[in-house]
């Protein structure tokens, strides 16, 4: 073997620097989780998928937990195994106060600021706008819509209302806030049975009961105001259940295939989101034509809310013997009808979005850097 010289030693150091230099150039990147809904176990799983899809040659990645008032950056986690809160039995992470004057932590003496906030808290305060609000008082960039669009977003009943200003379907509703009462009998009159109650400003069908008897209506708006302060009662659509995913950046519109999802549950609810009770079928066994129109929707309504990066819609297809429509969104014999906008969709490696993402052929490290780099 060679000795070692002068030369080997000089092109060691320079490879040293050089990987230095490149430790130094990555962008510093915070996976934001957590929150203060019912699914704040739901999103650090989010995060734990984030944190395996983002290209790690290129960014420098940390998981910053919210929860009220208690924010921490787990300093010590690498992407083994789930992500565990500092308060949760077992813990073994080493997780560090976040200093909410700047979004920065300090860990064995060095101080990390970051460059661009991955935001996937499902729920108050990172899809309702609160946490976008603070992100750009900071001038720090994030994953996905500003302000009004996750308030518009996060409020179903808004937001739906909206849309159907601009000709888009959506089921018969009404909306209560606290204090607010309806009786048996109005909701029968107006909404019909059987219905679905929900909360207005939760998600993942915390909360969420299908109505089919009259005494059964009183306590399914009290399960629903458990979740928040505004409830929603809306008419049952029946037809096939679809969701679409799409991302927008300055260099790309993309709308991700299309869904169908399938559940012998009553509904699309939390065990059947996340406890494996149901069956998604991507691509969907829709018509083409079909499928061609609820992209195009999807990317119409990114582009009504004024939406950032990535967004999922669900539908329900209902069947209708009317001619096609392209004012009515009426297609090849189904009638297109909104459910909700989701604008910080599910990331775990079985979610719909991932699961899209790989139907078209594309590799969702890729998609996440362009999110990144070009927002």
């Amino acid at each position: 073997m060679r000795p070692i010289g002068r030369e080997d030693n000089g092109r060691a150091k320079k490879t040293t620097y050089l990987r230095l230099i490149v430790c130094y150039m990555k962008k510093k990147i915070a996976i934001v989780a957590g929150g203060d809904s019912s699914e704040y176990e739901v999103s650090l799983r989010s995060a734990a998928g984030i944190y395996s899809f983002m290209d790690k040659e290129l960014y420098d990645l940390t998981v910053v937990c919210l929860h009220g008032l208690d924010w921490k950056a787990a300093a010590t986690y690498t992407g083994e195994g789930p992500i565990t809160f500092y308060t949760d039995p077992g813990n073994k992470i080493e997780w560090v106060d976040i200093d909410r004057n700047d979004f920065s932590f300090t860990h064995n003496g060095q101080t990390t600021r970051f460059d661009f906030a991955y935001i996937t808290i499902h729920g108050t305060p990172g899809e309702n706008g609160l946490l976008q609000g603070y992100f750009d008082l900071l001038h720090l960039p994030y994953s996905c819509c500003g302000v009004l669009a996750a308030a518009i977003t996060f409020n179903k009943f808004a937001c739906n209302h909206y849309l159907h200003g601009f000709g888009i379907n959506i089921a018969d509703s009404v909306m209560l806030r606290t204090g607010d009462t309806i009786s048996d009998e109005e909701v029968i009159s107006r909404i019909g049975l059987p219905c679905f109650i929900k909360s207005n400003v939760g998600g993942s069908s915390f909360g969420c009961t299908k109505v089919k008897t009259p005494e059964a209506i009183q306590p399914a708006i009290a399960a629903a105001f458990a979740e928040g302060d505004e409830v929603i009662i809306e008419g049952l659509m029946v037809g096939t259940e679809i969701t679409c995913g799409v991302y927008r950046t300055r260099s790309i519109e993309q709308a991700f295939p299309v869904t169908e999802v399938v559940t012998h549950n009553e509904f699309f609810g939390y065990d059947a989101k996340y406890k494996g009770q149901v069956e998604e079928i991507t691509p969907a066994r829709i018509p083409d034509p079909v499928r061609d129109a609820v992209q195009a929707l999807t990317l119409r309504i990114h582009k009504l809310l004024g939406c950032k990066g990535i967004i999922r819609t669900d539908y329900i297809l209902v069947p209708s013997d009317k001619a096609d429509c392209a004012a009515e969104h009426i297609v090849s014999g189904f009638k297109i009808m909104l459910l909700e906008v989701n604008t910080t969709p599910g990331m775990t490696a079985t979610s719909f979005i991932p699961q899209q993402v790989r139907a078209a052929g594309l590799d969702i490290k890729n998609v996440l850097s362009d999110i990144i780099e070009n927002k």
